[in-house]
């Protein structure tokens, strides 16, 4: 291996340990409490360093979720969803949303639960809301929702309130699993099949009589 390709390999770990450490203290001590310079701290690199690679703790929080919405949009992806069965597709994708959580609770909670800035989504273009990580995830579950409206599987409900309810269920049941884990749950697979059934069979249009 040359000087050029150690070097590189050297920044890339290098941005992925800031990231790791960012992330477990935020998860631990919140977003607010963390300072770059705690993170250097944590790290034991100078705080120069690490604004060599991010702007700012925005710029360091941002990454951060598109580094967790790239490996939920894989994990989507590898489910292989059959695009001719929009219904089936929505209750694979929810499984796999609380699966993902599951299987990723600091990501999730340095994601989804921690209160953190979300400015930078407002006044986005519609053409730079599309190319948000975390909007392509969302819309990818708005469009299931229109087709099964549009082929009669859904009563004819409204596309955007569905949608965000959908993920409201999804979320609720995913946070509560990986922060509560005292409580005595039923067994986590049966329970979450459950919930993602009865919230899709809740909006199935009824038979014509």
């Amino acid at each position: 291996m040359g000087v050029k390709e150690r070097r590189l390999r050297e920044k890339v770990a290098l941005r992925e340990e800031i990231l790791e450490a960012a992330r477990e203290l935020f998860v631990k001590e919140g977003y607010e409490s963390v300072s770059m310079r705690r993170l250097a701290q944590e790290i034991e690199y100078s705080p120069t360093t690490i604004y060599l690679y991010f702007r700012d703790k925005q710029d360091l929080i941002h990454q951060l979720c598109d580094e967790t919405f790239s490996l939920l949009i894989k994990k989507l992806k590898d489910l292989h969803l059959d695009l001719g069965d929009p219904l089936e597709g929505l209750r694979k994708a929810g499984y796999a949303y609380v699966q993902f959580g599951l299987e990723h609770p600091d990501h999730y909670r340095a994601t989804f639960v921690i209160p953190h800035c979300h400015e930078e989504m407002v006044g986005l273009t519609p053409e730079e809301l599309e190319a948000d990580s975390g909007m392509q995830c969302f819309n990818s579950l708005r469009m299931g929702v229109a087709e099964c409206i549009r082929l009669g599987y859904f009563k004819p409900v409204d596309i955007e309130t569905t949608s965000q309810a959908i993920w409201a269920t999804l979320h609720g049941i995913t946070s509560l699993l990986i922060g509560n884990g005292k409580f005595p749950w039923v067994d986590k697979p049966t329970l979450v099949k459950f919930t993602v059934d009865t919230m899709i069979d809740g909006l199935m249009a009824k038979p014509a009589a």
